[in-house]
Parts: C-alpha cells; sequence; structure tokens
C-alpha cells in the first residue's frame, strides 16, 4: 500500500507523551509539519485550525511539503510511525450519516420490508441520511464497548455490526464548490446495533443504535490526491432535481477491503454508489443549514452486488452465518477497513475491537 509522495495524509500525533501535533505522513514515517515549515498552526492539536485557511492554503502547502521531500530536506523532521501515537485528526462539529448505496439500502428493505418494494418512495429523490453524535466520533484503534439498550428487554446488543463507509471532512463554511468546501477523505465504521436500530428506529429513524461509537481513520487523505481516482457518478433514474445535479465528475473509484479478526470479510467498490459526496454535501445545506470547520459527512454501507458491507447482509440478519459460525460480533473480534485507489495510493486504516458490554 502507498503512503508516498502523490498521498501524504494529514493526522495529528505525539510522541512520547508530548503534546499533540500535525504532520503528513510518508510511507512508515511521519513527516512533523511545524519546525519544517515554520508555522504554529501545525503545533495545534486538530487539523480544524489549518483546515479553515482554505483551498488555496491546503494546495500550497501540499506543493510545499511535496517539494521539500522531494529534494530531501526534511530527513531531520521525519520520524518513525511506530514511534508515535496518532490522535482524532479533527474537532468534530457535526457528524451526518448518509444511505447512498443502493445494494445497501435495497437488502435491507428485502430484509425487514418482503411485502413491500425494497426503496421507499423517496429514497431516488434524495440522499436520505440522519444526524448522529458528534462527541461519539473516536479515532481508529479505539476499543469500541458493546452497548447496551432496549431491544424491547434491555440489556446488551446481541445483533452488533459494521459499517463500511466513506467520510468527508469539511474544511470550510460559507459558499463555494464542493472542492472549496471539502478538505479530505477519512474510511468510516459506523458502529450498529441492529437489534436495538429495528426497535427504535420507527418511526423517527436511527439513535441510541448509532450513536455509541463511529469510529475514522487517523489520517485524512486531501481531496487533491484522490483526483486521479475520480470517475463519473452512477446513472441516475429520475434525473434529481436542480440543486441535486451533478455539476463534475466526483465518484470515486476506492475498493474496500473489509476484515474480522484479519479475515476477509468483503471488497466493496465505492464507485458503484448510487449518490455521490457533492450530492450529499448539497443535500446537507439546501435548507440553509451552516457548514462548519470539522464537519463529518458519510456515504453509510458501501456494498455491491456481491459485496456487502456489512454483517446484516453477508449473514442475511443471521440466516446465513459466516464460515466461523457467527453472524455479528463477538466480544474481543478486531475489525479492520482499508482502501486503495486504482494506482494503489492507500486510504489510512480504520480499526476496533469489541469490548464487552457494562451493564448501568
Amino acid at each position: 500500500m502507498s503512503f508516498g509522495l502523490d498521498n501524504l495524509p494529514y493526522g495529528v500525533f505525539s510522541v512520547d507523551g508530548g503534546n499533540p501535533r500535525i504532520g503528513v505522513r510518508l510511507e512508515d514515517q511521519v513527516l512533523d509539519l511545524a519546525p519544517l515549515l515554520h508555522d504554529d498552526v501545525f503545533l495545534e492539536p486538530t487539523l480544524n485550525p489549518f483546515m479553515a485557511r482554505g483551498r488555496a492554503v491546503w494546495r500550497a502547502t501540499r506543493a510545499r511539503v511535496q517539494d521539500l521531500l522531494a529534494d530531501d530536506r526534511c530527513a531531520e523532521h521525519l520520524i518513525p510511525l511506530d514511534r508515535v501515537r496518532l490522535h482524532l485528526p479533527i474537532d468534530v462539529a457535526d457528524y451526518v450519516d448518509f444511505y447512498a448505496s443502493l445494494e445497501h439500502a435495497s437488502n435491507l428493505g428485502r430484509m425487514f420490508r418482503p411485502d413491500e418494494e425494497p426503496l421507499k418512495p423517496n429514497w431516488r429523490h434524495l440522499p436520505v441520511g440522519y444526524h448522529g453524535r458528534a462527541g461519539t466520533v473516536v479515532v481508529s484503534g479505539t476499543q469500541v464497548r458493546r452497548p447496551c439498550g432496549q431491544r424491547p428487554s434491555f440489556g446488551p446488543s446481541l445483533k452488533l455490526d459494521i459499517e463500511a463507509e466513506v467520510g468527508y471532512v469539511v474544511g470550510t463554511g460559507g459558499t463555494g464548490s464542493f472542492e472549496e468546501h471539502v478538505f479530505g477523505v477519512v474510511l468510516v465504521n459506523d458502529w450498529s446495533a441492529r437489534d436495538i436500530q429495528a426497535w427504535e428506529y420507527v418511526p423517527l429513524g436511527p439513535f441510541l443504535g448509532k450513536s455509541f461509537a463511529t469510529s475514522i481513520s487517523a489520517w485524512v487523505t486531501p481531496l487533491d490526491a484522490l483526483d486521479h481516482a475520480r470517475v463519473p457518478g452512477r446513472a441516475q433514474d429520475p434525473e434529481p432535481l436542480d440543486y441535486l445535479r451533478r455539476k463534475a465528475e466526483w465518484g470515486l473509484d476506492l475498493r474496500l477491503h473489509v476484515s474480522l479478526n484479519g479475515e476477509t470479510l468483503s471488497n466493496p467498490n465505492y464507485r458503484d454508489m448510487y449518490w455521490t459526496p457533492d450530492q450529499m454535501l448539497a443535500h446537507i445545506t439546501v435548507n440553509g443549514a451552516p457548514l462548519r470547520t470539522g464537519d463529518l459527512y458519510a456515504s453509510g454501507t458501501v456494498s455491491g452486488v456481491d459485496d456487502p458491507g456489512s454483517l446484516i447482509e453477508l449473514t442475511w440478519n443471521g440466516a446465513q452465518p459466516l464460515k466461523s459460525g457467527q453472524s455479528f460480533l463477538e466480544d474481543g473480534d478486531t475489525v479492520t477497513i482499508t482502501a486503495t485507489t486504482p494506482s494503489g495510493l492507500s486510504l489510512g486504516e480504520v480499526t476496533g475491537r469489541i469490548l464487552p458490554a457494562t451493564l448501568r
């Protein structure tokens, strides 16, 4: 997997218990930006102040770092990755999760509404989504405790699941195009307690079944690094309303790899999603809702015809268990999601291990 000069994702790191600060990843090293660029914004404990400077600064900084690395002028500021601790890279302002995969939405519709059309009438007209809990977004490597809730009796979730997703980090508010607002991309695992969710989600939608933890990668891949992976979005019928019509190609060819305890579960491709990230952003703001630096929104489960991004689909809600015999996550399980582009560029992984529930 490649974390070379064409990638250079941003993250927040510390060494030996020191203060968190900003760096970029170069293969298996972290480049300490503050002393290299002589800019105190990179001494901040989150990317937010840097992101707030806007796209012109993002692009100029990236070009400057690439030049310095190409000329081998950074050796004294490179730190081995195994020496650093990685932190949540952004101060999350708001969090929105979408439901943008036709296959995922159709699978769940068939599963839970077998006597109805799989998709609700609105699904092809707008990107369906919900507001999550920004305070429960955690960095990759954080252990996730099995949640408790009503199902309808009270107790630990018996159907704890994963959702392999792609997330977008908003750098600036105000007006402008998708690329003016969005700083970069992260991988997301939006952990889901399916039994709690199934009991509570009618009539208002996901709540406690989804809000206990959302894991994101420690590295934020700049949007410019993914320019080569851009593809046309999937054909849409009916044609979306004017505000949702695509003005540029913002489908992304990202092959995800989802593993459970080191064993491959699936390899869905993000390019197959029905709604693209520019459309999601347009829908978030069309009613006048403002964007803020640090806003995070995610795609919803990335599922293909033969490569679902969730256990509920892979096991058809437990009716077809995995070869291991399990249908949902067990205590001690570790889930890891990675992604690559056609050129081999890698996104930072997102991983998490399940801890037993604590009854309250």
